[in-house]
């Protein structure tokens, strides 16, 4: 067979951040002594009241063809939800459901970008931003979120790179892979840009539920920002149901049609039970998501405070998420080189940063997916391995 030309646009320059982590499940299989540190999927079983939802839909049989944008309790919950937080009226006809947020991302690039568009896109940048893009013909421009401002967005360099062919932005806050949040004067600029450049904008959420300090501030609840926007969430993080599949989007309503045309030309809807434990996770899962939430951030700051003693690395506490985005530059190594070295001297899998974009060169991220005493362990070997490698200089 022939590959087409679409296959050669969507391999993506981002292969390398798996690099590590291939070779860490490897050794997990083989039985080794590995702390996986490199994927986002939480070690939390998904809360019993959603599990129970489940299991209750498909004892009522609900396992035949959905509603191709979403049954309609699910699409009420979202658009409750989204209401709430948004400060403006979600209408359920203003919601599609999909296997995932990654779906969600793919199904609106496909529905708003053309061959020879541009779409901007801050990093580091989530490794499938890119091949997501470039399925359609489009362009990606990325915009650096800089070490030095702790990987907050600066509406300067954004403004910089905005041309006529520029048809959308592409934003991810709370930001995989930094843990950096967008504040409100950030919003207003990002604002103020798509309505004075005639853009889109696609807000990726996904780690919302999950803002440690203060509340998670949308792009789309500002003034004049609602006809422009694409909200995309799920509940793979935040209600610990990475494996369940299930996102969605909220757009204006004349987006509606074409996402569920592609919805019927790609996956034709999702699973009822799973949409029946969705509902009930948000409608439901209040105590829940505050126990997963407050649990990051304990992890967050246990593992920064391990950290401090490692010489050469710099590890800050994130502002959201379920990450740590560790500067290693003080090591003299590149992140590649230090996730690659770590594994091979300590059993510890983390993801190199440069995997994310040239800003995340001489970082690392590590997921904060495993509980305490484990990952306080993890922290120890990092610390160890640091001590090791300074030592070595010392020597030489």
């Amino acid at each position: 067979m022939r590959p087409s030309h679409l296959t050669r646009r969507i391999a993506g320059e981002g292969s390398d951040a798996w690099i590590t982590h291939d070779r860490a499940v490897e050794r997990l299989g083989r039985g080794e002594d590995v702390i996986l540190l490199s994927i986002g999927d939480p070690d939390f079983d998904t809360p019993p009241a959603i599990r129970e939802a489940a299991t209750r839909a498909l004892a009522d049989h609900r396992t035949h063809y959905a509603p191709i944008g979403g049954e309609p309790e699910l699409r009420a919950a979202i658009a409750a939800t989204s209401s709430a937080s948004l400060g403006w009226t979600v209408h359920p006809d203003q919601v599609v459901v999909y296997p995932g947020a990654q779906a969600a991302l793919y199904a609106l690039a496909q529905c708003l970008f053309n061959p020879g568009d541009e779409v901007i896109a801050p990093e580091p940048t989530y490794v499938t931003y890119q091949p997501v893009i470039a399925s359609t013909g489009a362009a990606m421009r990325q915009v650096p979120l800089r070490p030095e401002r702790q990987f907050h967005l600066d509406p300067e360099d954004l403004a910089r790179v905005i041309t006529p062919r520029t048809r959308a932005l592409m934003l991810n806050f709370p930001h995989n892979p930094t843990g950096a949040t967008l504040a409100l004067d950030e919003a207003q600029a990002v604002a103020a840009l798509v309505q004075r450049h005639d853009l889109v904008l696609i807000s990726d959420e996904v780690y919302a539920a999950l803002s440690f300090a203060t509340p998670h501030l949308s792009p789309a609840s500002l003034p004049g920002m609602a006809e422009r926007t694409a909200v995309v969430s799920s509940l793979s993080k935040s209600h610990a149901m990475t494996g369940w599949r299930c996102g969605w989007s909220i757009t204006p309503g004349s987006m509606i049609p074409h996402l569920q045309n592609l919805a019927r030309a790609m996956y034709f809807g999702v699973a009822q039970f799973i949409q029946d434990a969705a509902a009930v996770a948000l409608t439901a899962g209040g105590e829940e998501l505050a126990a997963i939430r407050a649990a990051y951030a304990r992890r967050a700051r246990l593992l920064v405070d391990v950290l401090a003693a490692a010489p050469g690395l710099l590890a800050r506490t994130p502002e959201a998420g379920m990450y740590l985005f560790a500067d290693v530059r003080g090591t003299g190594l590149s992140g590649k080189a230090f996730a690659a070295r770590l594994l091979d001297a300590t059993g510890v899998a983390v993801t190199p940063g440069e995997g994310f974009g040239p800003s995340g060169a001489g970082h690392v991220r590590i997921t904060l997916g495993t509980g305490d005493e484990r990952l306080a362990e993890a922290g120890r070997r990092i610390v160890a391995f640091c001590e090791a490698g300074r030592g070595r200089e010392r020597a030489g």
